[in-house]
């Protein structure tokens, strides 16, 4: 299987060849990390709907108006984290609603109990949450996106360092928030 970075070198050669007819399979290749980094973020699902469709739709009109050689340049999946998580901020700004609905799916581990997975994905999403919102980005864009640090740093416009603080600090609280309720960490991985 190609790795993500070929993929989207080729995608990137695509879309500077022939913009509208790429553009498609820009949206296929990452609309889902889109959503997923949204919901995440925003902890609503309509609201992560309509970020992942906003950000693709400020994609497309920024990549009208680059030359070939600019887009083939472009890291795709740090510059398109970089515009939906600033679609989020600004619907954050505008809407200062916290909701506790958010559907954290985990990777590919086989559920056992699917009630006891599902309470499991509910008060992971929950506590996600509670953090301030640079440590709920960085630990969505490290632990959920699997971005890398420099992906993180070139998305978010921030040093590495502070960026691997945030995740730090960020997973330290959900630690601590498990431990105040009484979980351990072997519950909340079932």
């Amino acid at each position: 299987m190609d790795a993500p970075e070929d993929l989207d070198a080729a995608l990137t050669e695509h879309l500077a060849a022939d913009l509208d007819g790429a553009f498609e399979a820009l949206v296929r290749a990452h609309v889902d990390r889109l959503f997923s980094i949204a919901l995440r973020v925003l902890g609503d699902r309509a609201d992560a709907e309509e970020a992942a469709q906003d950000a693709l739709v400020r994609a497309h009109r920024a990549l009208g108006g680059y030359d070939a050689v600019r887009i083939r340049e472009l890291r795709l999946r740090p510059w398109l984290t970089t515009i939906v998580v600033n679609v989020c901020r600004n619907r954050t700004r505008v809407r200062r609603v916290r909701t506790t609905e958010l559907g954290f799916e985990p990777g590919d581990e086989p559920a056992v109990d699917p009630v006891a997975r599902r309470d499991v994905r509910d008060a992971w999403a929950a506590l996600l949450l509670t953090l301030p919102p640079a440590q709920r980005i960085a630990v969505v864009l490290r632990h959920v996106d699997g971005l890398s640090y420099a992906e993180m740093s070139a998305a978010l416009g921030r040093p590495e360092g502070t960026l691997k603080a945030q995740v730090h600090r960020g997973l330290a609280a959900l630690r601590d928030a498990l431990a105040e309720q009484g979980h351990d960490r072997k519950e909340m991985t079932a």
